[in-house]
């Protein structure tokens, strides 16, 4: 039971990354997205990835493995269009 109330917990939250990924990807617009804060988002969801393999806790696992692939491809699509955006020789603005 504990598994179950889990599973749903983890498809939920991870199946809500999905519209806002599919948004940037299909729109290529970044601009109200923080670099910073999907920067440590995906680092926090790699954690919970590695922490849920290291329980051996499968809704952990599936939920972050999937969540760590939406948030990485905004991720990068930021990263990418941060580094577009800004003018040669200067530092990108976080």
């Amino acid at each position: 039971m504990v598994d179950i109330i889990g599973l749903v917990a983890a498809i939920l939250t991870t199946l809500s990354f999905l519209p806002q990924t599919l948004m940037v990807v299909r729109s290529g617009q970044t601009s109200g997205i923080s670099l910073t804060m999907y920067a440590m988002f995906t680092t926090g969801v790699a954690g919970w990835l590695i922490y849920g393999i290291l329980q051996a806790s499968l809704p952990i696992i599936l939920a972050n493995a999937i969540t760590l692939l939406f948030a990485t491809i905004i991720l990068l699509l930021k990263i990418r269009s941060v580094v577009k955006s800004r003018p040669r020789g200067l530092p990108a603005i976080v």
